[in-house]
């Protein structure tokens, strides 16, 4: 929703008394240029923002200030803007421009509005040049080349100016010839690194590397750049920040298809599962909170959140027993989301990139007991689930006191590691982990391995059977929506060469609101909504009474071959092509009463089968 500037009024300006300052608030009315469906939920053509310009002629600064007046209960938008003098070269000029958005709620329609503000942001900020040469060559064409430093030694006298003078003075700088003005537009091109967006075509801030990303050579940056722009132009969510991006390049050695391939199954995933909820929702079990022997310690020498794990001291049979595999999943889930918001708040901390953790692992107490073939199973699981949507967060391995089982588990579990994570392993056995303190400072040492750093983590053993619970309270726990990995709200459908998978909406009002949000597995779909008045038959296999399931001779059209496009039913939003990748959300506002179908249509002619989540 960048907005184009209409005008706006002044509604208090003041200047001290020598004149070194002069300060200028202003109501700025602002055009929303979004979608027609949103304006219309919204009620409003235009919103108004606060601007408060201060000059200081002394310090040679321009501070900008602006912030949203309408809708500020429900989105808050702020942006500064500051104009300074470069210390070194008093003939340059240094740009500073910090924006937030923060989309507390909004209709239901947050992440459009996100999107929209992020995407339209980004685009903005290439004017920012335009702008400032426009009114350069309007000072030049006036004679204007010089403008000398503020002289102490001439003093205009003060002037202050009420709201309601003000008011009379309501101007629109709107200027026939110029370009539109718009919000977040006003010299961002002189840099890139702006917190909001930057320009998808253009080289990365090397402050902005140096600070949030580490080293890049040229290639690098510009895969991350072309990652990022395909991200934009197909994800219609929430975007993944530059870090997480890269942490997927390096997993597929900078192989933008491959990144991009294992990006989107995680983003879907995520998604589905509604990952990014976890560390909202999820609370540890007191099954764990007793027994569970883990737990975040401090930071290694790397700065990096040093997690600890002595799994010589867990009962895995007695947790499996007692919160289930899918509880040991989400307590698995939770604590990787706790380090990738712990790398997060140390790369804002330290002003350098942190993107991985470290973690110890004690096996000391581990015996043949921990090759229980359904914990072995579990613990592949996770790998699995880990090595897929949390590539490249792993720092670091620091085994310790691992005995003589501890080859046969690592030959099992080994194989599921990635190679690249296998290397960043470091094994210290019996008693030799003195090494320990070439990675972690000696102060924050464990106190169970000679160190003088007392940990706050369970000490683990065996939980009681009276904590296990049986099979029939795992299912009902999964009938009760609690399983993770079953409570998504979306279906996964299979379509082969020429089918088409409908849903149905049978007798609707007009004014209803018909929404939609869809992933793009593999080949493509087209998607388009119809409309007709004719009944249709709801016991069809693709109605959305009947399961999704793969595709089979069911999928077929509700629409009779003998109807005709125009007569019995009609087109009310144009198809759209989707592509492997693609993440499609959108909506439509009924206007005539009868039965909407949407309809997806597999287009691909090669006989390979698309699939999406729906």
């Amino acid at each position: 929703m960048i907005p184009v500037f209409l005008g706006s009024e002044i509604t208090h300006e003041q200047k001290s008394e020598d004149g070194a300052v002069h300060v200028i608030e202003r109501r700025c009315r602002l055009n929303v240029d979004c979608p027609y469906l949103l304006k219309k939920i919204v009620g409003v053509d235009f919103i108004f923002f606060i601007q408060k310009n201060t000059l200081d002629r002394r310090a040679r600064t321009l501070k900008i200030e602006a912030h949203n007046e309408s809708f500020s209960t429900r989105v808050v938008v702020n942006e500064d803007c500051m104009y300074s003098v470069h210390p070194d070269n008093p003939e340059w000029t240094c740009f500073e421009q910090v924006a937030s958005l923060d989309v507390k709620s909004f209709f239901g329609f947050e992440n459009t509005v996100e999107k929209i503000a992020m995407k339209q942001y980004s685009q903005n900020i290439r004017k920012g040049k335009e702008i400032i040469e426009f009114y350069i060559n309007e000072l030049l064409s006036a004679g204007i080349t010089y403008i000398p430093p503020f002289d102490d030694t001439v003093v205009p006298p003060a002037i202050t100016i009420s709201p309601a003078e003000a008011r009379s003075r309501s101007e629109s700088l709107t200027i026939d010839g110029s370009p539109e003005l718009h919000l977040g537009a006003s010299a961002s091109s002189i840099t890139h690194e702006v917190i909001v967006g930057r320009d998808n075509e253009t080289k990365l801030d090397a402050d902005y590397i140096e600070r949030c990303l580490g080293k890049l050579n040229p290639l690098q940056e510009s895969r991350l750049v072309q990652l990022r722009k395909w991200v934009s132009d197909s994800h219609k969510g929430k975007i993944p920040s530059d870090p997480t991006l890269l942490r997927f390049l390096r997993a597929r050695d900078f192989n933008v298809e491959k990144a991009r391939e294992m990006l989107c199954h995680s983003l879907v995933w995520r998604k589905k599962y509604q990952v990014d909820r976890i560390l909202s929702s999820y609370t540890l079990p007191a099954v764990a909170k007793e027994y569970f022997p883990g737990g975040w310690h401090y930071y290694d020498k790397d700065s990096r959140p040093l997690y600890i794990l002595r799994i010589g001291q867990m009962d895995v049979k007695g947790h499996l027993k007692s919160i289930g595999e899918e509880g040991l999943l989400k307590l698995s889930l939770h604590i990787c989301e706790e380090g990738l918001k712990k790398t997060e708040e140390a790369t804002r901390r330290l002003g350098k990139p942190v993107s991985m953790w470290t973690c110890l692992v004690d096996l000391d107490g581990l015996n043949m007991r921990h090759l229980w073939r359904p914990g072995v199973k579990a613990l592949l699981r996770i790998i699995e689930i880990m090595e897929a949507n949390y590539p490249e967060t792993m720092g670091r391995v620091l085994i310790v006191r691992a005995p003589r089982v501890f080859p046969i588990l690592w030959a099992i579990v080994s194989t599921f590691i990635d190679e690249r994570t296998r290397q960043k392993f470091l094994l210290y056995a019996n008693n030799d982990y003195l090494g320990l303190a070439d990675w972690i400072d000696e102060e924050y040492i464990p106190d169970f391995l000679g160190g003088t750093c007392q940990v706050k983590i369970s000490e683990g053993g065996l939980i009681p059977k009276s904590l296990y619970i049986t099979d029939g309270d795992h299912d009902r726990e999964r009938s009760e929506d609690k399983a993770l990995w079953e409570e998504s709200i979306y279906n996964c459908i299979s379509l082969g060469k020429g089918q088409v998978h409908e849903v149905i909406l049978p007798n609707l009002e007009r004014g209803a609101v018909i929404c939609w949000d869809f992933d793009i597995m593999k080949q493509d779909v087209t998607f388009t909504v119809l409309h007709t008045v004719k009944c249709v038959n709801l016991d069809a296999p693709s109605s959305p009474t009947s399961p999704l399931g793969s595709a089979d001779a069911g999928h077929t059209s509700c629409i009779d071959k003998s109807w005709k496009e125009g007569v019995e039913y009609s087109k009310v939003e144009q198809p759209i092509l989707c592509h492997d990748g693609d993440s499609i959300q959108g909506s439509h506002v009924t206007r005539v009463e009868g039965t909407y179908i949407l309809q997806w249509c597999h287009v691909d002619p090669t006989p390979e089968i698309g699939r999406a989540h729906v």
